[in-house]
């Protein structure tokens, strides 16, 4: 089931470059059970919603797990920097096309 909070096809191609370069690395133990989009998904369901934690959906990931590695990622920075690179992004954009227009 999507919710409104998922990114589309379109923005994770975006979003999805930039979270591999800012994630902190870490020790590959195990394959990753959950992806970064499933992840982030659940990340922007719980600050669309202003949710709980624990009322995110039992269809997403367990709750516990998206609060961990949110936790982890704004920790080391990844998320405002994240933010930060979309931001210039947008203003590149604008820069070259002030008008809109394509």
């Amino acid at each position: 089931m999507a919710y409104s909070s998922d990114l589309s096809d379109a923005e994770w191609e975006i979003v999805e470059p930039l979270l591999l370069e800012l994630l902190p690395k870490k020790k590959k133990t195990r394959p990753a059970k959950w992806t970064n989009r499933v992840i982030i998904n659940g990340i922007l369901y719980q600050l669309k919603n202003g949710c709980n934690w624990g009322d995110l959906p039992r269809d997403l990931l367990p709750y516990s797990t998206v609060y961990w590695h949110y936790k982890q990622w704004r920790a080391a920075g990844a998320l405002t920097e994240l933010m930060h690179r979309l931001h210039q992004q947008v203003r590149e954009q604008v820069k070259k096309n002030p008008n809109g227009q394509p």
